[in-house]
């Protein structure tokens, strides 16, 4: 399977998919501990993570999918959402929540 069908498998198979430096327990980088405080406190039951920091292909290949070039990368239900400053406004406007909720 190529990395771009792997991807959309993990974006399409699980609600909420965080493509992050690190895991959800140790988060590499500040921006990836924000986003997953964010979705903590917002009690996301499921968090499908995948560590771009342990494989490359998926490192580069998810900046091709979503076509956006920072780390963390946030899906809900198949659909981009952003990376860390999106989540961030989203989550303080009470977006983020309702979309959590839908």
């Amino acid at each position: 399977m190529d990395v771009q069908e792997l991807i959309k498998e993990q974006v399409t198979n699980h609600s909420v998919v965080l493509y992050m430096k690190g895991s959800a327990d140790f988060p590499q980088c500040g921006f990836s501990a924000n986003v997953v405080q964010i979705l903590k406190a917002c009690d996301v039951p499921t968090l499908f993570t995948v560590d771009v920091l342990s494989d490359p292909e998926i490192r580069q290949g998810i900046k091709e999918y979503s076509d956006w070039p920072t780390i963390p990368q946030l899906y809900v239900n198949g659909k981009f959402i952003g990376g860390s400053d999106i989540v961030t406004e989203m989550y303080r406007n009470g977006e983020l929540q309702k979309l959590l909720r839908s």
